[in-house]
């Protein structure tokens, strides 16, 4: 049976460089005994010793490992290594499935988007959007929770690197940030600074947004009659007050 979550899943849970060693193993056929569970799927993987592994089906980071890290509840190598078997079935990786997004980046790409396409992008927003929600549990769910808001801020990553710089694209991140303000002032415990850091990003770009495509600098002026909680906006404004 096939696992709850895909590969953009399991990079959203873990780190680049597990993530890249993981993939490793992956490639060099180091996942062996893999067998589907009743709720999950166990393996070995051969590293410095052999390591039982365990991936719940349906929560890739949610398992165990008899490594080090495993035995202290850390999203090990062996276990991201056995999540992408679950999902490749032992199938060659792309170089973009191989690949995780560290951040969000500028387009490369320079032309206006078709109504259909805002209209694709705003309906993955808001899918990447629910992961950012307001933080409800005790300290038994803490890192579950910083979990969701690392996914969420790795979802809009990758669409944010997609647009093309333009007027639309960038309104697009305006309301982005816009969005992400009104949760951080409604409940959302970004204590380790993930929502605020990827916010600081989303404004470097549309910094190059202003100087690749002047246009886009229209788009900062709702900036201005805005009541905004966090001082992300002023770069954005400045630029508006510069021109």
């Amino acid at each position: 049976m096939k696992p709850s979550f895909n590969l953009e899943d399991i990079k959203a849970t873990t780190d680049p460089p597990t993530y890249q060693k993981a993939v490793d193993l992956y490639n060099k056929k180091k996942i062996i005994q893999f067998k589907e569970e009743l709720n999950g799927y166990s393996a070995v993987v051969k590293g410095s010793e052999l390591y039982d592994v365990y991936v719940d089906m349906c929560q890739c980071n949610k398992g165990g490992c008899n490594c080090y890290l495993g035995q202290h509840d850390i999203f090990c190598k062996h276990m991201v290594a056995v999540a992408i078997y679950a999902v490749m079935n032992g199938q060659k990786l792309t170089t973009q499935d191989e690949n995780i997004t560290q951040g969000p980046v500028c387009g490369e790409l320079t032309k206006d988007l078709t109504k259909e396409e805002v209209g694709a992008f705003k309906k993955e927003i808001s899918c990447a959007m629910k992961f950012i929600k307001p933080y409800t549990g005790g300290s038994r769910k803490w890192f579950i929770y910083q979990d969701s808001l690392c996914k969420g801020c790795y979802f809009l990553s990758n669409i944010v690197s997609q647009l093309p710089v333009s007027t639309q694209s960038s309104e697009i991140l305006i309301n982005i940030l816009l969005r992400l303000d009104k949760k951080l002032s409604n409940g959302v415990d970004d204590s380790d600074g993930t929502v605020g850091s990827f916010m600081q990003e989303i404004v470097a770009i549309l910094q190059e947004y202003a100087k690749i495509n002047p246009k886009c600098i229209s788009t900062f002026r709702k900036l201005c009659d805005k009541e905004i909680s966090f001082d992300w906006s002023d770069p954005l404004i400045e630029i508006v007050d510069e021109q």
